[in-house]
């Protein structure tokens, strides 16, 4: 554990730095964020948020490879294939940010990316479906490749919010965090020093660093360099976990309920939030005849300004329904199903009712 908090700390103070830089190159090359319809800030925010990031994660990738435990983790190339999307992703991020991309320009770099990991060996090898399936080679890349475009861009539909991306995202590699390394302990040879854990701690580490400068009022946006980077990484994460857990293993198997759904179910149940906003959104769009990806001011986000939440009220909410889905799935795989859901019910209920009872201003 003590290698990870060291990760943590490692991505987290490189980030506050890096993204202090971040904020004066945006202003020099133009990113900055005018004043939009859709939005919700009144003045130009400059934007290049995830360049500071990425730094972060390069810092805690060099580190841990000199570390006595997770440097064991680097005799395969995985994590140098993360270190590579994550390049991409962010330069693609970047140039869109300041020159405003395509969308079909972006997918392919999103793909790109995604295949550069899989190439490094970051791809589903298997899904926990009836025990352990395995699947043809190039089907398995194909949904590598559509994990991690449709993370990147759910956690791009979600950031709307002064601190709303980076505190879901937060939160969900926290319960990601606690499952994978609980869960390693039942791997054969018990190992807590895997991939996926490694990721999400180093990606605990880039959302504390960034959300100083993010919190409202926010001084700089994570931009889509942001957006993309973290949701790539939790898009790795899980591919790096998924497949590996023995859906019979002491910490799955709670019940013959949770040993089956719990490995699949687990990775969409944490970025939960996320995904039903694109979803909604997309299904907004295409109703009313308009493209998936046009950007409109009805996210969920935007719902809760309307209702009468002030900013950070908003914000604050979302993350406490972020936190109540991705903790509690995650719950399930440690405790007894019944009083769990017990205890998520009554949690669910103060939180719908403090949702739709607005709390004042400010």
């Amino acid at each position: 554990m003590r290698e990870y908090l060291l990760i943590l700390l490692v991505a987290a103070i490189v980030t506050y730095v890096a993204t202090t830089a971040a904020r004066r190159l945006a202003f020099g090359v133009g990113a900055v964020t005018p004043v939009r319809s859709r939005d919700v800030h009144s003045v130009p925010i400059p934007r290049l948020g995830g360049v500071g990031m990425f730094l972060g994660f390069a810092a805690a990738v060099l580190v841990a490879s000199q570390l006595p435990y997770l440097g064991q983790l680097f005799r395969s190339q995985e994590l140098y294939g993360v270190l590579l999307g994550a390049a991409l992703i962010t330069v693609l991020g970047a140039v869109d940010d300041v020159r405003d991309l395509d969308w079909l320009t972006k997918l392919a770099g999103q793909v790109l990316a995604a295949g550069a990991m899989a190439y490094f060996g970051v791809q589903l090898l298997s899904l926990p479906v009836a025990g352990v399936t395995v699947l043809p080679e190039p089907v398995l890349v194909t949904l590598t490749v559509l994990i991690v475009v449709v993370s990147t861009n759910a956690v791009n539909f979600v950031d709307g919010l002064d601190g709303l991306a980076a505190g879901l995202v937060l939160i969900a590699a926290g319960a990601f965090f606690a499952w994978s390394y609980l869960v390693s302990h039942d791997f054969d040879p018990p190992n807590v020093f895997s991939s996926a854990t490694f990721i999400t701690a180093a990606l605990m580490g880039c959302c504390l660093g960034f959300l100083p400068h993010n919190l409202h009022p926010a001084r700089l946006f994570m931009g889509d360099a942001g957006a993309l980077l973290l949701g790539l990484l939790l898009a790795a994460a899980t591919i790096s976990m998924t497949g590996s857990v023995d859906p019979s293993s002491s910490v799955a198997a709670t019940s013959a309920l949770t040993a089956f759904a719990l490995p699949l179910l687990l990775p969409l149940a944490i970025i939960a939030l996320p995904l039903a906003d694109m979803a909604l959104a997309v299904v907004r769009r295409t109703r009313r005849g308009e493209r998936p990806w046009k950007p409109d001011s009805h996210h969920l986000h935007h719902q809760m300004l309307r209702i009468g939440h002030s900013h950070r009220h908003a914000v604050a909410l979302l993350h406490l329904w972020g936190g109540l889905i991705a903790i509690g799935a995650v719950s399930f795989a440690f405790f007894d199903p019944l009083p769990t859901a017990v205890g998520i019910a009554v949690l669910v209920t103060v939180a719908g009712l403090l949702t739709w009872r607005p709390w004042g201003r400010s």
